[in-house]
């Protein structure tokens, strides 16, 4: 179970296991903004590889301290990609954006905390989660252009377009320039603003509301939401939806939900 996790040693980031089959996991380098590192991306599939199959139900993803969610990759080792021969470089990306899909791929929801900096990459670990509550002092930037890079990195073109739309996103890649917190909600960047000194508690009650049902059927539900952004065709969403239903139909979980509704009681899940 989630609570008996045997991790490696982190660097770059920390792993909470709180009540209730939640997490957090935080970027953990305060000094630096916690700005990723070649380090950090390989700690993102290090972390997936002991959660995906933990029991967790809920994984909340903050920066640690004040200053930041996470601000990119760091300037003082980012020019080392500007020495790289191609071959290098590809192998590069792909442990970077190896660490993000893995992040994004784990089977339970995830939840960004978002305050201060979300630029660059960590924007697009922000936009890897499923929900993103944010703090005044939240600040995102695809500032890939800033670099002499394009957003087409760590699937930021994908996601964020799917979020705020193409128009938007042109708009956001385009300028680099930072889209503060009330921005974000108003155009679908961000789920919800809460006060700074509030934001981690927020996170914490989402998580335990998420918690508290159907451990497949949320899984079921997550599952649904990604693989129907990834496909053109209305017929095949529904039969994705169609089969996943068929499938939560034979688990012990849903005749029991269905009894605790009908007799006003809490549900007792056990994910079989």
């Amino acid at each position: 179970m989630a609570h008996d996790l045997d991790l490696p040693d982190l660097e770059t980031l920390s792993l909470e296991v709180l009540d209730a089959g939640v997490a957090v996991l935080r970027m953990n380098r305060p000094e630096r903004m916690n700005s990723q590192t070649v380090r950090m991306f390989i700690e993102y599939n290090t972390v997936a590889r002991a959660l995906r199959d933990s029991g967790l139900r809920a994984l909340i993803l903050t920066g640690t301290g004040e200053r930041a969610f996470c601000a990119g990759f760091d300037l003082d080792e980012i020019e080392v990609i500007t020495t790289m021969g191609v071959r290098e470089f590809l192998k590069f990306q792909e442990t970077a954006t190896g660490g993000i899909q893995a992040i994004r791929h784990l089977p339970f929801p995830m939840i960004a905390a978002v305050h201060g900096a979300a630029t660059g990459g960590g924007m697009a670990l922000a936009l890897a989660a499923d929900i993103r509550l944010v703090a005044p002092t939240a600040k995102f930037s695809a500032a890939f252009v800033k670099v002499g890079l394009s957003m087409g990195e760590l699937g930021t073109s994908y996601n964020l377009s799917r979020l705020v739309g193409p128009g938007r996103a042109a708009e956001i890649g385009f300028t680099g320039r930072l889209v503060g917190a009330e921005e974000a909600v108003t155009i679908g960047l961000a789920n919800r603003m809460v006060p700074s000194e509030n934001l981690l508690d927020e996170a914490l009650a989402m998580a335990r509301l998420i918690a508290a049902n159907s451990p497949g059927g949320v899984r079921m539900s997550k599952r649904a939401i990604q693989r129907n952004q990834e496909i053109t065709s209305y017929a095949a969403a529904l039969e994705l939806e169609n089969r996943g239903q068929a499938l939560m139909s034979r688990t012990e979980d849903m005749p029991e939900a269905l009894a605790a509704f009908k007799e006003k009681r809490a549900p007792q899940f056990t994910g079989k």
